[in-house]
């Protein structure tokens, strides 16, 4: 054991004493440094959330100002729509497609224009008595307020009686006004009350259709009224033969359905203007197979004004006695031809003699022994007109169906062996109707 004197004992208490002082001292220090750094600290954070403060309200200052420039612009624009100075459009949602909402507005534009004609014809029954029966049917449109319809031949042909049935059921008895089997056009009218105003279609233009267009039919096909169909046009400028001696050229080919009934009613394009009047079909059982025709409008509307005008279309013709070329004339004759239209005859002083066409000069007895007919060989034989070849008399009358009294045509003739083009000025087809009716024209 270590023994210690007493100065050593109180040398050491000194040296504890003062150790311990300094121990003090910097704890004091120590604390006092942190605590002044905690304080910095506090006042830092206390100036940064001041300043976010400050920047959370200015930035709510700007947005309340924004909203008043915003409030302030609807307001105006609220304003300027009340007072309709600017459009707004519309969000309404429609159910239907472009394509459906266009059906369905041809539709409603000119159905009501669309009429039923059903007609009665005389007969006999089996005790060779007069009876009236059940004719055809068909469609037709309303042109003209005054009650005018415009329809086919075919549909009105043999009829003692016309009925015209209207949209809202309304029945009316129709007078025909003039047909033209040339064109299978024919116009009759009824006499609507002076309460009733009449819808009706608008010629529309056949001149610029194009294959592919889209075409809307409406018609009564089996009696069902005002059936609407649609499809496209599948071919312009076809020649159809309509009976034995017509042909109408030009004609309209559709996929549209088209039926028994709907003959006479309107080939319509999407701005339910009249582009064609539906007329037949090609079909082996007798209902649609996607080929029908229609008479293009531009036929129908000179047509239809002459009609109405004169109850005849002014139509230009050759004043010839025309005769259909046979095998059985040709040989008779020793024509190396035996097609195209012989010219028996060529009345005096008209236009069709003034400018060189010939007819015969022989006479034979043509046909059967119980009827026989007079005609003169010898005269030209027509094989064509402008650019319309001629073997038929259905291409002859189709070649001058859209011609007029004074036009000039070539026709080509085949004479003394040779072909041969004259110019030749057409006359006028005079009727017994034309100046009994002209006064009374409207």
């Amino acid at each position: 054991m270590k023994l210690y004197s007493r100065s050593q004992l109180v040398k050491a208490a000194l040296v504890g004493a003062t150790f311990g002082v300094v121990i003090a001292l910097c704890s004091v220090a120590y604390v006092s440094l942190n605590s002044k750094k905690s304080d910095d600290s506090n006042r830092s954070q206390e100036e940064q959330q001041t300043a976010q403060n400050e920047a959370v309200s200015e930035s709510f200052a700007q947005t309340a100002s924004q909203k008043e420039v915003v409030y302030e612009r609807e307001s105006v624009q609220q304003k300027l729509v009340s007072e309709k100075t600017i459009p707004v459009a519309s969000a309404s949602y429609s159910p239907y497609t472009q394509d459906e909402q266009q059906n369905i507005s041809v539709y409603e534009k000119c159905n009501e224009a669309v009429v039923n004609i059903t007609t009665q014809e005389m007969a006999y029954n089996w005790f060779w008595e007069p009876v009236v029966q059940e004719g055809g049917s068909g469609s037709g449109s309303i042109i003209d307020k005054r009650g005018y319809v415009v329809t086919n031949v075919h549909v009105i042909s043999n009829a003692t009686k016309i009925n015209i049935s209207l949209a809202d059921g309304s029945s009316y008895e129709g007078t025909v006004i003039g047909k033209d089997v040339e064109s299978d056009i024919a116009v009759i009218k009824f006499n609507p009350p002076d309460n009733v105003t009449l819808k009706t279609i608008d010629f529309g233009d056949s001149n610029n259709l194009k294959v592919g267009q889209k075409v809307i039919a409406i018609g009564n096909p089996f009696a069902l009224e005002r059936t609407m169909t649609t499809g496209i046009i599948s071919g312009l400028g076809r020649p159809i033969q309509e009976s034995t001696n017509v042909i109408i050229r030009n004609m309209i080919q559709t996929d549209a359905a088209i039926n028994p009934g709907n003959s006479g009613g309107p080939l319509l394009d999407t701005n339910g203007k009249m582009v064609g009047i539906n007329t037949m079909i090609i079909s082996n059982s007798g209902s649609s197979a996607g080929i029908g025709f229609a008479v293009p409008v531009s036929t129908a509307r000179r047509v239809v004004d002459d009609l109405i005008k004169y109850r005849t279309v002014n139509r230009g013709v050759l004043k010839i006695t025309p005769v259909q070329m046979t095998s059985s004339i040709a040989r008779y004759a020793r024509l190396s031809i035996s097609t195209g239209i012989l010219v028996s005859s060529v009345e005096k002083g008209s236009s069709t003699e003034k400018s060189g066409l010939l007819g015969g000069t022989q006479a034979v007895q043509y046909g059967n022994r119980f009827n026989p007919t007079t005609i003169y060989l010898g005269g030209d034989i027509i094989t064509g007109i402008d650019s319309i070849s001629v073997k038929t008399y259905a291409d002859y009358m189709s070649a001058l169906e859209s011609k007029r009294p004074s036009d000039t045509v070539t026709v080509t003739v085949f004479r003394d062996g040779e072909y041969k083009k004259l110019k030749v000025t057409l006359d006028g087809k005079e009727s017994s109707t034309t100046s009994n009716t002209k006064s009374s024209t409207l």
